[in-house]
Order: C-alpha cells, then sequence, then structure tokens
C-alpha cells in the first residue's frame, strides 16, 4: 500500500523503516527487505526522489515506478514516496527500527542519528549487503 506523507504519524512506531534510492532494484535490495521484515513488524519503505538520484545518475525509473514496483514485494507492508529527507521521514513517522544496510555503519548522516535518538528509534543495521546499484550500473556500462 502506497502511504502519503499525511499518513505517516499514524504509523508511529508500529513498523520497520527501510529507505533508498532502490535504482535499479537488485536482489540485494530484496535481502534487505526481507531481513528487515525479520525483524517482526510491517516494513515501511521510504523511497528516494528523483532528484536525490540524478546526483548518482540519470534514474532508470521515475520515483512513482520504482515505488509501485517495491510496493508489489511481498515483504513491503507500505511504500512512500519520499519528498524531503530521510530525516524529515524519521521526524514525522518515528518508526520503531530503522533498519539499513551493514555497509552504512559508521557512515548514518550525523542528523539522522540524533533524530533517531531524541525519538527512541532503534537503528539496526542488517548484513544484507549482497550488490549494489552502482556496482550493477558500473557492470552495465562497461559491457556496453
Amino acid at each position: 500500500m502506497i502511504v502519503s506523507s499525511d499518513a505517516l504519524v499514524g504509523y508511529r512506531g508500529a513498523v520497520t523503516m527501510v529507505d533508498g534510492a532502490f535504482d535499479p532494484i537488485h536482489a540485494g535490495h530484496v535481502a534487505y527487505f526481507e531481513a528487515a521484515a525479520g525483524l517482526g513488524l510491517p516494513v515501511l519503505c521510504n523511497v528516494s526522489s528523483d532528484t536525490y538520484v540524478a546526483r548518482k545518475h540519470r534514474p532508470l525509473l521515475l520515483q512513482v515506478e520504482r515505488a509501485v514496483v517495491i510496493d508489489a514485494f511481498r515483504f513491503v507492508a507500505y511504500t512512500h514516496l519520499a519528498q524531503g529527507s530521510t530525516d524529515d521521514v524519521l521526524r514525522e513517522l518515528r518508526p520503531r527500527y530503522y533498519a539499513k544496510g551493514a555497509d552504512w555503519r559508521d557512515r548514518l548522516p550525523d542528523e539522522e542519528v540524533a533524530t533517531c535518538v531524541e525519538h527512541g528509534i532503534e537503528i539496526v543495521y542488517l548484513d544484507t549487503v549482497l550488490a549494489s546499484s552502482t556496482a550493477l550500473l558500473d557492470r552495465y556500462a562497461s559491457n556496453g
């Protein structure tokens, strides 16, 4: 189910939030969603904006297209199209858990960590890094 920003407050403390660009989506993301679901709460996936993706590469799929694809995964209960920063979403949603890949340990932005501490959001690092969208794009470019 795709949820609006206005609806986030209704999920406070009741979900595990995952987030990212997911462009391109790959098997590592599926493992990330599955591990997040294993924490025992419904998973809400916060999908980054096209502007964010464009800082890395031209988007392969528009944000709304990425959201529709992610929303079809069985491990994701709710999908949200980010309009601002991840920190903004964390402040509004206040999930029980904020799940990130283990590659984010010691790299999570300070403001996100501070928001989690302020609102009692537990940060959980999941060891599910199987691939990266950047690596897939690099591999594709070198074979093209």
